[in-house]
Order: C-alpha cells, then structure tokens, then sequence
C-alpha cells in the first residue's frame, strides 16, 4: 500500500510539475516564456525634441522608427518650448534622448539632472542674436546699460548675453534679466516692454524678418553655441545599441539637409507654423553633422560653467566632465 501510494503521489507531482512549467498537455509542445513574450514588446525611447534643429528634423524627415524597431525599439518624440524645460523632463525620466544648447546642461547639472552628453554638432555661433526694435537708440552694447532684456532662463543664449555684456565693458548686474520663454518673449518685445531679447533660430529669423528688428551682435567671436546630443544616465548605459541607432540616423539626416536646405524649410514650415523664408535663414545659420565629445569641448563647457558660477545664476560649481558617458 505504501508504495502504491508513493507512486500515485510521484504521478500527481509529476503532473504539476509538467502544468507548472508550461507544457502543453496536449501535443506536449512548450508555451512561450515569459522571456520570449517581452522580447516581442518594443522598449519605448522618449525622444525630447524642439522646434527646428537636428533632431526635429529627423523626426519629419523619418527613417529613425524603422531603424529601431529593427533593434526592438519604438520612439515616442515629445516637443519642448526650449532645453531647459526638456532637460527638467530628462531629471523626473519623462525624456529618455534630446536635443538643446550649451547652456542648459549646465543649469541641469547643477540641479542634480543625471544627464550624460551623448555628442554635439559643430559651431553655430550666428544660429543665436541679440535683438532689438527696427526703431530702437540702442547701437553698442554700452547702450544696453540700465535696460530690459529678454531670455529664456538657463537656455543657450543665456550665455551669449554674458559674453557680449563682458565684451561691451558692463556687468551682468547692469542690466535687467527678464525671463521669458520665446512666445511670451515676443509678445514683450512686440509690445515694448522690454528693450532687447536674446533667442535662438528659428524664434530669431521668425522675429527679426516679421518686425525688421535690428541684430545687436550674434555669437559670432563670443560663443561656439554646440547644440548636444544628451541622455538620461541610466538610459544611455543600459541602451547603446539604441543611443548609436539614434544618432547613426542623425547623421544621415543632417547630411541630407545640408544638402536641402529649402526642402528643409518646407517640410518643416507646417508644423512650426513659420514661413519658409524665415527656416530658409534660420538654416543657413547652423553647422550640420554629429560630431563626438573630446577632451575640447568638456574644457568649453566647463568654461560655461565656471562663469555661470562666479555670476551665482548656478548654486554650485559643477565638474562637466563627470556627465560624460566613458
């Protein structure tokens, strides 16, 4: 009886076992793992984007998706008024990959964001300016003494502001800073309420051939004005293949809108809501091509850093080369 017993029991074991492990009772096939059903889903990469500049082109441009679902990737692009607000998206893990200045780094550095640079274009110092009314006194920089000036806190042409003050003898403190992000910028600028704006392509094209504003100075012999490729730390790490896919199909495209500038201006003329004169300039102003970090640019970027610091617009120094992916 004993060993009847232990038989039957070996058999019903034996049975959950065989149900336990996923056999198929039946025709003694396997059911797929558990593995295998999420290999099939597609990880999602949310792609921060603004408008204009590399990466909002290649998203209207296309190819990028394809290429990476090829990897088990799928792209979720999420637009952003400037790179401040994409990189505050980037430090609560809303944005994953984007697109902004030089400037914006550095303010998110310093607040924490786990942000690496990922590579960068090359120099596009006159892709940023200094506006002011088409009827305004104001001629040198010294003029700027004592006025209003607009800009979007922390962006790009935060720094281009503190260069050209520099080199026109004054302080940062000579001025009034008014921060403003670009749509809100213009309107004040439209209406008088503040004396100058410092803004970046395409807001600046847009702007300067709409109101015949003056250009005060560019970056021309004051800033580099990089536009860097980021990414979330632990996204960059843990997904490479999908980071080289991304800026691999990058490359492609800026190569071909190099080439095709107007046919640039038109495809993207609709979903900005600009003009095609107005892209048409804003592209001839920017360099093309993905180029790496080197040891150059993290000296840069610290520069930047260096003096965001001394002006106290950042609340702690910050090392740059520690958000550089080895």
């Amino acid at each position: 009886m004993r060993i009847a017993a232990a038989i039957v029991l070996s058999m019903a074991l034996w049975l959950l076992s065989a149900c336990g492990s996923g056999s198929d009772a039946k025709t003694g096939a396997s059911a797929p793992a558990e593995g295998a059903k999420s290999a099939d889903a597609k990880k999602t990469v949310k792609i921060g984007y603004q408008k204009y500049a590399s990466v909002n082109i290649l998203k209207e441009k296309g190819g990028l998706e394809e290429e990476l679902a090829k990897i088990g990737y799928a792209a979720e692009w999420i637009q952003f008024p400037g790179g401040p607000q994409l990189l505050e998206a980037m430090n609560v893990g809303s944005v994953d990959f984007g697109n902004v200045g030089e400037a914006p780094p550095i303010f998110a550095q310093a607040a924490g964001t786990p942000l690496v640079y990922l590579a960068r274009s090359p120099e596009s110092p006159k892709a940023e300016s200094i506006l002011v009314p088409k009827n305004s006194a104001i001629q040198k920089g010294a003029d700027l003494k004592g006025k209003k000036i607009a800009l979007n806190k922390g962006s790009n042409v935060h720094y281009l502001l503190v260069k050209y003050l520099e080199k026109a003898g004054l302080k940062y403190s000579d001025v009034e800073v008014v921060f403003l992000p670009p749509a809100d910028a213009r309107a004040a600028f439209e209406k008088g309420s503040v004396d100058a704006w410092v803004i970046w392509e395409p807001f600046y094209s847009a702007a300067q051939l709409a109101t015949e504003a003056k250009v005060l100075a560019d970056g021309d012999g004051l800033v580099s004005n990089y536009e860097f490729y980021l990414g979330s730390r632990s996204f960059a790490e843990s997904n490479r293949k999908a980071v080289d896919v991304i800026l691999k199909q990058l490359e492609i495209s800026d190569k071909w809108a190099k080439d095709n500038q107007e046919a640039v201006a038109k495809l993207l003329a609709p979903g900005l809501g600009l003009d095609v004169p107005s892209l048409k300039q804003a592209l001839s102003h920017r360099g093309y091509g993905i180029l790496p970090i080197d040891d150059k640019i993290i000296a840069e970027q610290q520069k930047v850093a260096d003096a965001f610091f001394a002006l106290k617009l950042i609340p702690n120094n910050i090392d740059v080369s520690k958000a550089v992916l080895k």
